[in-house]
């Protein structure tokens, strides 16, 4: 028998060094005496092994967050949603959760799944009620996050799970997430400067154009996205290994339209396909898919996941993701000929705020239009679409055509 694909030693310091000294301190990476929170499974070891060496040669502090992997005998989150009392699945360790949050500068993931549909079949009401449950932790971590004190990132480690959902080997997965994360080049670093160096660029553009609304057209999106009062783009500085997006949170208030997605989506380890959503005055009013439509209508009668949190565009010419990956951050980053759109039903990006959102009332982020929720659901479509901005002055402007930017 062949021994599963195990990615080189060198390619595993590249991936760690890039997550602890860029991803990490927004592009910057992490400072001595720094304390760095985590989160990683079984599967994930032999990065999480150089992750922590990474840190501790910068001079940096870990939290341990260590898990076990679904397996044939057990799975965990599985068997919590399977066991849970009501009383279960409203257990939120405050005390605990606030006192981590106030005692590190950032937190990283290392994500990986060796069942994807470990959930399949668990009442998706139990999740959303365990989401409401820690909903104030995630109130808490944005608020510092807000405020410059602290920074995250995301980044996947593949397994022979995630590459067979994906229709790959697990050589090819790998292959796909080494090309992503520039992990094939002599120094990944300075590739990533490279390519926030132009997402800055258009960030800049985007945010000097003053743009008043958005018009989506394909064959098959009709969308108009209202960019709101006191709105910036922003990229993702990190936050999200790889990450080419550009993105705003819009006025939820107004969106109007209908959007189609030829790209599925997982959620709660079902495979939803063939989603269309339509808005009037800011709102889903119909949705559909061909395949685990209920999960979706599930996820959108969660308070306010019926509203917008985001709009992204992601250009075509600097994301090296060719392939769909069953997997909503790589997803939602495709490349290929026509570049990607993605939306997301409920939680806001509140730091897409200009000015400094950390002094912003709760009555004000009402009164602007931003959404609050527990969940934050992405949704994408790699169809050909043209975005035409409307301006304040008057003016109309394509932004976006054939898969990039027209800046």
């Amino acid at each position: 028998m062949n021994k599963p694909y195990i990615p080189s030693q060198k390619i595993l310091e590249r991936y760690a060094d890039v997550l602890v000294n860029f991803a990490l301190g927004g592009g910057k990476g992490i400072k001595k005496g720094d304390t760095v929170l985590v989160h990683a499974t079984e599967s994930t070891r032999l990065l999480y092994i150089e992750v922590l060496k990474a840190v501790w040669k910068k001079g940096g502090n870990v939290i341990q967050r260590y898990g076990l992997d679904d397996a044939p005998d057990f799975k965990p989150t599985r068997t919590f949603y399977e066991l849970a009392s009501n009383e279960q699945l409203a257990f939120f360790p405050k005390k605990l959760a606030k006192g981590q949050i106030e005692t590190i500068d950032h937190s990283l993931m290392l994500y990986a799944k060796t069942d994807m549909h470990a959930l399949k079949g668990i009442d998706t009401k139990k999740m959303h009620q365990r989401n409401e449950a820690w909903k104030l932790d995630q109130k808490w971590f944005f608020e510092k996050e807000r405020a410059k004190k602290l920074t995250w990132s995301v980044a996947n480690y593949a397994t022979e799970a995630m590459a067979k959902e994906a229709g790959m080997s697990l050589k090819e997965y790998w292959q796909q997430i080494i090309n992503a994360c520039f992990l094939d080049k002599e120094n990944p670093i300075k590739e990533w400067r490279k390519i926030e160096a132009t997402l800055a660029r258009t960030v800049k553009k985007l945010n000097d154009l003053e743009i008043e609304k958005v018009h989506v057209v394909a064959p098959d999106i009709d969308l108009w996205v209202q960019i709101g009062e006191k709105r910036g783009w922003k990229s993702g500085g990190g936050a999200n290994i790889p990450s080419f997006e550009v993105f705003t949170s819009p006025d939820w208030r107004g969106t109007e339209g209908y959007i189609k997605f030829n790209q599925p989506l997982y959620r709660y380890g079902n495979l939803v396909k063939g989603i269309e959503l339509e808005f009037r005055n800011g709102k889903v009013v119909r949705s559909k898919a061909t395949h685990n439509e209920d999960v979706l209508k599930t996820m959108i009668a969660t308070k306010d996941a019926d509203k917008l949190g985001e709009f992204s565009l992601t250009d075509r010419r600097l994301s090296r993701i060719t392939r769909f990956m069953a997997d909503t951050m790589y997803d939602e980053n495709m490349g290929g000929p026509n570049g990607n759109t993605h939306v997301a039903l409920g939680m806001s990006y509140k730091d897409c705020y200009k000015g400094d959102p950390s002094k912003v009332k709760s009555a004000e982020w009402k009164r602007l239009g931003y959404n609050d929720s527990s969940v934050h659901t992405d949704m994408f479509s790699t169809s050909p679409r043209t975005v035409t901005a409307y301006l304040k002055n008057g003016k109309t402007k394509v932004i976006y055509k054939n898969g990039q930017f027209t800046l």
